[in-house]
């Protein structure tokens, strides 16, 4: 590992062998596949060179070159293309088999050899993309991968979040290349690509569409339903079908109580299965309404809840992007409930698809962000004109992130826009967003530049909370607030650290933190229908967090923020 000014104290259990060996992949499970996370060969080489000859030594994937973690800790630069090279076998039980590689996440334009034949190209930063490479193995031995990933950070107009290449202040230290897991999967001629389920509460239903590949006339789709290993519901649809599954025993999903059900579904030939997967859903809506007193609010299966959470913007000293390890990252979503927080804001960052999943199991309501990219606005400025080209690459990663992260019943806010960065045809965005996902609210623009479209209407303002004036159509709420500043020390990235208020004593924090909260609850009141307090962790130079940036000061003691955080501990 490089070296670093802190790190968490999960950086010390990382196996080099088996850097995050959990399954990546929870809402489609196959029981074959083989994790090819751990050393690879890495070579930085100005764009336009060939392929390597010499390489510059080990990096540790899955983690950001420049990241400690990953051994490299090297920043590589619009100018220069990152390579790597690895070697693996075909496990023999999979003989017969075709063969998926699959990339849980590469930023940002990827392109692939599987025993010196290009195989694919990718672009995009933050979404899983899989090869078919079953053609592309020869024999039994070993095959060899070579990946080319040229990353142009905030040189180019593509999404990136807060990723620059000189961070300073609110921007962060860039990560290129591999940073989730990569691996391997065998799957029969025909097998299910994906499936989408929509869950309807007040029918009792969900919708089921599975897609498939090399589907034969005649394939059924055959769909159970499971609650605590009790059959709930079954279906039997012929393949290009949608189904329609009776839940009429309803276990809601909510944070208090996150309920869910688990499906596996099967191709069905000749009364024989071809492929089958497990999965899991959560039933549960989420949508507009007026409470007793005529207030528009989101409502969490039919009834106000008012979604209280922390910006979650996802770094880390020692991984950059990536979470040192799945434990680390659940430490993260355990504090936040321990804390009495409901919700999360993923502030433009996409994580990995066991990050969903764990919010799915621990209850966590989640407004995901859209990564920002390309040119700014001010709050009087119009919307921006994108190229072409950026505009389709938005919409491509855009469709990507919601179709990937669709089924996660924590998911119950996308956020296109951010502070008017990279802000364009804010009314087409929501017309694509309300086309993908008719089922969850739209937050078009959190902060500012409102163009009155979508379901909220968002504020920021730091430090203390304000509260929007109500409208008709569409629920207010506080989009970020607080950034109360307090560096400890001996855990901060650097000396020279700020805070949107710098405080200098424990107490000094919480005394301002509770009267913040006793403001938001008062403005709740007032028709607010949420709050986004900046934020979990301190990151870099912000020492804005409740924990420090390495995770081990806790700066507020759980039971006190649990006190501020719950309004009828008030």
């Amino acid at each position: 590992m490089g070296s670093v000014s802190i790190q968490t104290k999960w950086s010390e259990t990382v196996n080099p062998e088996s850097p995050w060996p959990e399954y990546p992949r929870p809402q489609l499970v196959r029981n074959q596949w083989k994790n090819i996370n751990g050393l690879w060969s890495f070579a930085i080489q100005a764009t336009g060179q060939s392929k390597p000859l010499n390489w510059d030594g080990n990096i540790l994937v899955p983690y950001p070159v420049e990241s400690s973690l990953s051994g490299v800790q090297k920043q590589v630069g619009k100018d220069s293309v990152l390579w790597y090279k690895r070697s693996f076998e075909i496990p023999s039980a999979w003989r017969g088999k075709r063969v998926l590689l699959h990339f849980e996440a590469v930023d940002w334009e990827t392109t692939i050899w599987v025993n010196n034949r290009k195989t694919g190209t990718h672009r995009g930063g933050y979404d899983p993309f899989s090869f078919d490479i079953t053609e592309y193995i020869t024999g039994s031995g070993k095959q060899e991968i070579l990946i080319k990933v040229w990353d142009p950070t905030d040189a180019g107009t593509q999404p990136r979040g807060k990723q620059v290449r000189h961070p300073r202040g609110i921007w962060y230290t860039s990560t290129t290349g591999i940073w989730q897991t990569v691996w391997l999967e065998p799957v029969n001629n025909t097998y299910i690509s994906s499936i989408f389920t929509t869950p309807d509460i007040d029918n009792k239903t969900l919708k089921l569409k599975v897609n498939t590949e090399n589907i034969h006339p005649g394939d059924k789709i055959q769909a159970n339903v499971y609650y605590k290993s009790k059959s709930i519901a079954k279906a039997t649809i012929d393949a290009e079908e949608t189904a329609v599954l009776s839940i009429q025993k309803l276990y809601l999903w909510e944070p208090g109580n996150p309920n869910l059900y688990d499906l596996v579904v099967q191709v069905i030939r000749d009364n024989k299965s071809i492929d089958q997967i497990k999965s899991y859903f959560g039933m549960r809506k989420i949508s507009l309404g007026k409470d007793e007193k005529g207030f528009t609010r989101i409502m969490l299966n039919n009834r106000f809840v008012f979604q209280n959470g922390p910006l979650d913007q996802g770094f880390w000293p020692d991984g950059i992007y990536t979470p040192p390890s799945d434990k680390a990252m659940k430490y993260d979503l355990k504090i936040i409930k321990k804390m009495g927080f409901n919700t999360l804001r993923k502030h433009v960052k996409v994580e990995n698809r066991r990050f969903y999943y764990w919010c799915d199991k621990k209850g966590i309501m989640v407004w995901q962000d859209m990564p920002s990219g390309d040119r700014y606005i001010r709050p009087s400025e119009p919307d921006i004109e994108r190229t072409e080209e950026s505009a389709a690459q938005y919409k491509l990663e855009l469709t990507r992130m919601i179709e990937t992260k669709f089924n996660h019943p924590s998911i119950v806010i996308w956020v296109p826009f951010n502070e008017g960065w990279g802000q364009f045809n804010t009314e087409g965005i929501v017309q694509l967003i309300r086309k993908l996902d008719p089922k969850r609210l739209i937050n078009s623009v959190s902060g500012w530049s409102d163009r009155n479209v979508g379901d909220v209407m968002d504020l920021h303002h730091y430090p203390e909370p304000v509260c929007p004036v109500p409208e008709e159509n569409r629920a207010i709420v506080l989009g970020e607030f607080g950034g109360l500043g307090f560096p400890v020390a001996g855990h901060t990235w650097v000396e020279k650290n700020w805070g949107y208020k710098k405080l200098k004593t424990e107490d000094e924090l919480i005394k301002l933190y509770e009267e913040l909260y006793r403001k938001v609850w008062e403005f709740s009141e007032q028709g607010l229908s949420a709050s986004i307090y900046t934020q979990i962790t301190d990151v870099e130079t912000e020492t804005n967090g409740l924990m420090t940036y390495d995770r081990k000061v806790i700066k507020i003691p759980v039971g006190i923020a649990h006190r501020a955080n719950m309004k009828d501990e008030q």
